[in-house]
């Protein structure tokens, strides 16, 4: 029964998915006399946490009750008041907690402000799918860094466009739905320079069910050879925030200065970043991105912004949407570029993997060990 409703309240912090950012996602279950008396989930940042809601809902009645909830409790004082207080003057018998906060601001701290108010606490129910629930902020709150999804939709072959470089369609209607799902989950959409000039992509969101948001996007061009009038420069973004620029571009000191002006004249935000190699240095990126308030991004680059993405170790998971046709030719664009590996021994590994079907199509996923 514990797990039960620990994984109940997994799934109510799920509803909020892609909307809470730099908050995690949580979601908070009471029950009482083997009965559910409240429920709540975080919903966005600045709102009431997941604790507060359930309280609300349960109201009076949540005096003798049980919370699981999937997050330790904060105990300080954010955009919202702390919640350790809120609960303690519940009057709740107990709180089932599924991992400890690794905010140094909350970390251990909240569960023993609950212990030393008389409630009883235990942690660490399902703390696996807890943690994987919440992976971006854990990778954000400690590192500072965004977490990095790197998506490859390709051919049974792999590769990613053929000798004339086509690349629409590779994958089915079904695989590039999914995309833009996972576009609407993430601060950030990254793409190469590449990509911009072959496909002159728009990097926006369309979900048949739910209007979305776009996501920040953002050009890796090391030389500044974006066009001004490319798509992505066009379109503007239905996201909220509002602190937040809509397009950031990444170059280098080699960049033409009065292109850069008049990049910057059209409110796009410019970084001159490090240079590596007469490229983007992709590491400093990431800290500079994190620093913006960027918890996450989806790299949807072409094979040497892959192959560079890997290189570099910021890449945290993988997403292959495989399509069962095959392309051939040794000039066909593989799905990952750059000179490649002499030794087997020095190939990347990826853990957990899972396969999906969508369509007609394969999704593998899985982590950078």
């Amino acid at each position: 029964m514990n797990e039960k409703y620990m994984r109940q309240a997994i799934e109510l912090a799920l509803k909020a998915k892609g909307e809470t950012s730099p908050n995690p996602m949580v979601g908070a279950v009471i029950i009482k006399e083997g009965k559910v008396i409240g429920e709540g989930y975080h919903k966005k940042a600045g709102t009431p946490h997941a604790e507060i809601n359930a309280l609300n809902a349960a109201g009076k009645n949540a005096k003798g009750g049980i919370m699981y909830v999937n997050l330790e409790p904060c105990c300080h004082q954010g955009r919202t008041p702390p919640c350790t207080k809120s609960l303690i003057k519940s009057g709740l018998k107990r709180v089932v907690v599924g991992m400890t906060d690794p905010n140094p601001l909350v970390s251990g701290k909240g569960i023993k402000e609950l212990k030393e108010g008389e409630v009883q606490v235990s942690a660490g129910l399902l703390e696996k799918e807890c943690k994987r629930l919440n992976e971006v902020y854990i990778k954000y709150i400690t590192t500072g860094m965004p977490f990095v999804l790197l998506k490859v939709a390709m051919s049974l072959d792999g590769k990613i466009a053929t000798c004339s470089r086509e690349s629409k369609w590779i994958t089915g209607k079904s695989s590039r739905e999914q995309v833009h799902k996972l576009r609407d989950e993430v601060d950030a959409v990254m793409v190469g320079i590449g990509t911009i000039l072959q496909d002159n992509p728009n990097l926006t969101v369309a979900l048949k069910r739910k209007r979305g948001k776009n996501p920040i996007r953002i050009i890796v061009d090391s030389n500044l050879r974006i066009p001004l009038d490319a798509n992505v420069l066009k379109v503007s973004s239905r996201t909220s925030r509002s602190s937040k620029p809509e397009i950031i571009i990444a170059t280098t000191k080699r960049a033409d200065t009065k292109k850069l002006n008049s990049l910057m004249e059209k409110g796009i935000d410019v970084m001159i970043t490090e240079d590596d190699n007469q490229r983007v240095n992709l590491s400093k990126l990431m800290y500079e991105l994190g620093k913006r308030g960027i918890t996450n991004l989806l790299i949807e680059g072409g094979s040497e912004l892959n192959s560079s993405a890997l290189k570099s170790g910021i890449v945290d998971k993988v997403i292959f949407f495989i399509a069962p046709r095959i392309i051939g030719g040794k000039d066909g664009i593989s799905a990952v570029g750059g000179k490649g590996i002499e030794r087997l021994e020095d190939s990347l590994n990826i853990s957990e993997v899972t396969l999906d079907k969508i369509g007609s199509d394969i999704v593998v996923e899985g982590y950078l060990k």
